[in-house]
């Protein structure tokens, strides 16, 4: 995991990351991003095994809002950060983390990537950086994740970040008419450590 870098910045709105990689630059939502943001949030194809979209303007500009006032929790539960690509200079996702325990020591991980930077290695880049910050800064115990069984593509990014296949639900959501399908991935601090050396290496 080299090239992974983080700030924690703090302004009138609350705490503020911003975490640095090789490619991508992972930092809190801007009013001004939801131009952005709608470039991949109103493509049905982004959002096939989402319980959200295709998004319209108002939805994707809520979106934006609510991820800013996130910073402002405290304790803060929801950190919901921009994927900005360095050399394209655009954001082209999201990724973050949701602290769902009374404790602070267990999230969900989340991510969503515009659909011209599949298959590039990005998604699995930001959810790897987002976990050192959820396992080193925030000292989460556990990570977990959650996708459609026809999402081979996400399946494989938790593989990647080193999470185990923990469930398969049947019927498990109700999402744009159907009930769907899902698996559970999940990774203790314990085996992150064994990740994050591997990476390493």
């Amino acid at each position: 995991m080299r090239g992974y870098n983080c700030w924690l910045n703090f302004d009138l709105g609350g705490r503020m990351v911003n975490i640095q990689t090789t490619r991508l630059i992972l930092r809190e939502f801007e009013d001004e991003d939801w131009v952005a943001v709608h470039e991949y949030a109103r493509d049905a194809e982004v959002s096939k095994y989402m319980e959200w979209g295709p998004n319209t303007e108002k939805e994707t500009r809520n979106f934006v809002k609510g991820a800013r006032t996130f910073r402002r929790e405290d304790p803060r539960r929801h950190y919901e950060l921009a994927i900005f690509h360095k050399e394209d200079k655009k954001i082209v996702g999201g990724c973050g983390l949701t602290v769902f325990d009374s404790g602070l020591h267990q999230a969900a991980l989340g991510y969503t990537l515009h659909r011209s930077y599949w298959n590039k290695g990005i998604a699995t880049e930001a959810a790897l950086a987002v976990m050192r910050y959820g396992f080193e800064e925030l000292k989460l115990h556990r990570i977990h994740a959650t996708c459609d069984v026809l999402n081979i593509g996400s399946a494989a990014v938790m593989r990647k970040c080193g999470m185990r296949q923990e469930g398969h639900f049947l019927e498990e959501r109700l999402i744009k008419g159907s009930w769907r399908n899902t698996y559970l991935y999940a990774i203790l601090a314990s085996e992150w450590r064994q990740v994050k050396k591997e990476k390493d290496a």
